[in-house]
């Protein structure tokens, strides 16, 4: 069942290395970052699942796991610096990586120092549906007797006119929506969320939140928004359930 969930955005610049500095447009961000992940390590779980998109070709599967140990790097990003999910585990055969929000996700677990459960994560891949991340969610919350989940997500990418997607006017509306859903752990909101909606705002965010709606069906978990913003106009939202 699950016990605790923390959602954070995935950028790659909140590793100040890749962000070629501190960013201190991020420093609140990171901060949140860093409470709600001491939600998830009080909640003591016997199993820690971080998920999160994954650019790889969907084809015949729209989710893949990683086992802990995976790596991860911010090459592509320009920054010589990997990171491991989670400190135990032999990478998976095949020279696996993780995709980039489980590497920013791995990262914030080394700079938190978690310690506690083992973990796994699971990458989400487009197209997959509402009704798909519902099931995949259920599955999560059965996998231990208590489970607790990092949610790797940003909202919309077009709050600005220099925002990756452009300034698009109904990205703010959107977003605010998922804060307030996030923050009061309304599933049936999460749920009803609007994918092509979310595909046309580029809120990458939107399976994960799907996923974490079917993890918390019977959970019965109290939301806390910790941080909403949109640094470079995508808009970063930080919230805690448990």
């Amino acid at each position: 069942m699950l016990v605790a969930a923390a959602v954070c955005p995935c950028p790659p610049l909140l590793v100040p290395e890749v962000a070629a500095g501190a960013a201190p447009e991020l420093d609140a961000a990171r901060a949140a970052c860093t409470d709600a992940l001491g939600v998830l390590a009080a909640a003591r779980p016997d199993l820690l699942v971080v998920v999160g998109p994954d650019d790889g070709d969907a084809g015949v599967d729209d989710t893949r796991s990683y086992a802990e140990g995976t790596p991860g790097s911010f090459r592509g990003f320009g920054v010589d610096a990997g990171v491991r999910l989670g400190a135990d585990g032999e990478p998976d055969a095949g020279a696996v990586t993780l995709p980039a929000s489980l590497a920013v996700g791995a990262w914030l677990l080394e700079r938190t120092g978690w310690a506690g459960a083992p973990m796994e994560g699971l990458g989400l891949r487009e197209p997959i549906g509402a009704e798909r991340c519902i099931q995949v969610g259920r599955a999560v919350a059965a996998r231990a007797g208590r489970v607790a989940m990092l949610v790797m997500a940003d909202a919309s990418a077009c709050r600005t006119l220099k925002a990756p997607g452009y300034l698009d006017e109904r990205a703010e509306p959107f977003d605010r929506e998922v804060a307030r859903a996030l923050g009061a752990a309304d599933i049936a909101a999460l749920k009803a969320l609007d994918g092509g909606l979310a595909r046309e705002l580029k809120a990458s965010g939107r399976a994960g939140w799907q996923v974490l709606a079917g993890a918390g069906e019977e959970a019965g978990l109290t939301g806390a928004l910790l941080y909403e913003g949109a640094p470079y106009g995508v808009g970063y939202i930080v919230a805690t359930w448990s």
